[in-house]
């Protein structure tokens, strides 16, 4: 016989203890268990669809925390390395992508000698409210100090030294999103987990994240957060473009198995193929940046630039566009960071979440893109559906029989 649901009148005479008996108890008990297990409202929960707009808010991995798809990313901030954006460019610049919806703002301790950080607090400080609704993400890790081996790094000193820094910069009482920059081999990541615990505990630090960091050692950090019950890295932020897509390989997958969301860095390659850098041009560049990136631009970076320029003239749109579309859309990629040294920038990056690339264009550019990834991927791919599947179809992956795989019932031992 079917266990009896009760009705919310039902419950609400439990409450009142005209109903109170132990079979109702029971069966009241039983139906708020499976409802809290197994939300209606999670029933059938539609896929999720693309944001298309900065003020299109998606949760970070494993997290509560509402973030723009696009995070305006701030190391441009400040001129102090000769080819960022004055302090007056930058305020404007936040204010502009906070007017079209976007909440999400990434900076370091380390990005402009501090001075990114200084800017952002310096302009929200006398808008309390704007800071309260803006998500700000900041990194540690960057030595500050020459001369000082305990002025950066990852150590219980070094996190709580820099975290009260970039807490002073930022004019703020507390950092919404707090990234390890990239590991520091000499310390113990269990140090630096417990170290950030603190730091949530104190409530100086809301979430936590992790940046550059080979994918074992991302992992070891979060089961180490895992069995202690301490706060865990809800995002990783990683080099990912079409110029530079090695962390398919195991850093993506890593970060979809462990909650955490992928926010990719440079994804026009610093420039190089943001068609600022074309076949006629990359050896004229000169002034600011293009001294240090144009030498950088490869034969591979102008194939990309070439078949941009190709999509975007046929779909009406720009290169920076089509190549942010791309990786925005790209498995386990949840919030892309753009840097945006200029208004026009910003004005023509954020256009990239509403276009949606033709399947043929998106084919076209992963296959010209296609990484070489290290053992055992290729491997793996070719030869694990053959083995483990023996010719079927699983999850809609087909497979055909492997060479080593028995062909008949003779044949087996």
């Amino acid at each position: 016989m079917p266990m009896h649901r009760p009705h919310k009148s039902e419950l609400a005479e439990i409450t009142n203890g005209s109903a109170f008996t132990r079979r109702t108890v029971i069966q009241a008990a039983a139906a708020l268990a499976s409802t809290a297990m197994v939300p209606a409202a999670f029933a059938h929960t539609p896929p999720l669809r693309r944001s298309t707009a900065l003020d299109h808010y998606i949760t970070l991995g494993h997290s509560g925390l509402r973030v723009s798809p696009f995070a305006l990313g701030t190391m441009t901030f400040g001129e102090d390395f000769g080819w960022g954006a004055s302090a007056e460019d930058s305020t404007a610049l936040l204010d502009r992508y906070a007017d079209l919806g976007g909440n999400f703002i990434d900076t370091a301790n380390g990005y402009t000698n501090g001075h990114s950080e200084a800017i952002i607090g310096d302009h929200l400080a006398g808008d309390p409210a704007k800071r309260q609704r803006l998500v700000i993400g900041t990194k540690f890790a960057a030595n500050m100090y020459p001369g000082d081996p305990n002025g950066g790094g990852t150590s219980r000193r070094a996190v709580i030294a820099a975290c009260e820094e970039s807490l002073r910069r930022l004019r703020t009482d507390y950092i919404d999103l707090y990234w390890m920059h990239h590991w520091d081999s000499f310390t113990p990541i269990e140090e630096t987990m417990s170290a950030l615990e603190d730091l949530v505990q104190a409530g100086k630090v809301r979430y936590l994240g992790v940046s550059d960091t080979p994918a074992w050692k991302a992992t070891q950090a979060q089961m180490i957060a895992r069995r202690n019950n301490w706060a865990p890295f809800i995002a990783t932020q990683l080099e990912y473009s079409l110029a530079e897509r090695s962390i398919e390989g195991e850093p993506i997958p890593m970060a979809q198995e462990m909650g955490m969301a992928v926010m990719p860095w440079a994804p026009l390659a610093a420039g190089r193929i943001s068609g600022k850098y074309t076949r006629g041009n990359v050896d004229d560049a000169e002034g600011g940046r293009a001294e240090l990136m144009a030498p950088r631009v490869t034969e591979k970076h102008l194939q990309i630039v070439d078949a941009l320029t190709e999509i975007a003239n046929d779909l009406n749109s720009t290169i920076p566009r089509v190549a942010l579309s791309w990786v925005q859309n790209r498995p386990g990629v949840t919030c892309t960071i753009t840097g945006n040294r200029l208004m026009s920038h910003l004005e023509d990056n954020v256009q990239a979440l509403s276009l949606e690339l033709p399947e043929e264009h998106v084919t076209r550019l992963t296959e010209l893109t296609a990484p070489d990834l290290p053992f055992p991927i290729p491997f793996l791919r070719a030869n694990a559906p053959g083995l483990h599947q023996a010719g079927t179809t699983v999850n809609g992956r087909p497979s055909e029989v492997h060479p080593y795989t028995p062909r008949s019932a003779s044949e087996r031992y």
